[in-house]
């Protein structure tokens, strides 16, 4: 458990904050933090078991800065559960996608901080914090159907979520692609909803100017050549609705 600083100009800083479940039957969850001079942005929170150390650390971190942002990039529970911890004790806006905004409250948001919830279109959407640009970038169906990613030029980091996903590994950045896949392979099969929608996906992206991937389970893609390899795996991988036999059967008694 743990942070490990990502990048740090100065004024600009991004911070992973890894395994703060510390192991158990809990799926292991990164958190990511984004801090520019005074404001910053903290990435799919997580769940309650792990709350209080992440708000924790997150206020560590920003030293005399205040939380403006939450970013929630689709509606799974180690991503949401915590949300209204978050907005009952800070003044941050909240961001998710427009087609969770009615059900992420079922998670037990308080009426008090509902008003700080705000949808995110479909195209995606820019944000400010504190002078420094970023972008939401839409990703839909990987794997949610309202499903978005942030892009950090300063940094120049791609948070992709559940893409980029591995399990079963205690690395913290990937140096052997082929030997990693196995660890990814099998979730982004399965999750993932087909190759026409990480296609898409990878056409987006390319032209962007990324130093690292980084994803919300597992490890981190840095430096250009693995974070070529990975889109380019991505951009080839069939998955999803192009490995299930499209007619379901009754199961055997």
């Amino acid at each position: 458990m743990g942070n490990l600083t990502l990048f740090d100009n100065g004024n600009h800083k991004n911070f992973l904050l890894e395994d703060f479940a510390q192991g158990g039957i809990a799926v292991q969850a990164n958190q990511h933090l984004i801090v520019h001079g005074d404001a910053g942005m903290i990435l799919d929170p997580g769940g309650h078991k792990i709350y209080n150390k992440v708000f924790s650390e997150t206020r560590s971190l920003l030293g005399k800065g205040s939380l403006k942002y939450l970013f929630l990039s689709h509606q799974d529970p180690d991503i949401v559960a915590a949300a209204n911890g978050w907005l009952m004790t800070t003044d941050a806006e909240a961001y998710a996608s427009n087609l969770w905004l009615r059900f992420i409250p079922h998670f037990g948001l308080d009426h008090l901080v509902a008003e700080r919830l705000h949808g995110i279109p479909d195209g995606g959407m820019r944000l400010d914090l504190g002078g420094s640009e970023l972008l939401v970038l839409p990703a839909h169906f990987l794997h949610s159907c309202g499903n978005f990613q942030v892009y950090d030029p300063t940094s120049k980091i791609l948070y992709s979520g559940d893409l980029g996903a591995s399990v079963g590994i205690d690395y913290r950045e990937v140096t052997d692609f082929d030997a990693h896949i196995p660890a990814m392979e099998g979730f982004h099969q399965r999750y993932m909803a087909s190759n026409a929608v990480m296609a898409a996906w990878a056409r987006m992206v390319r032209p962007l100017d990324i130093e690292i991937i980084a994803p919300q389970h597992g490890a981190v893609f840095k430096g250009k050549e693995q974070v070529g390899r990975f889109i380019d795996w991505c951009e080839a991988l069939e998955c999803g609705v192009d490995l299930i036999v499209p007619e379901f059967t009754i199961p055997d008694r």
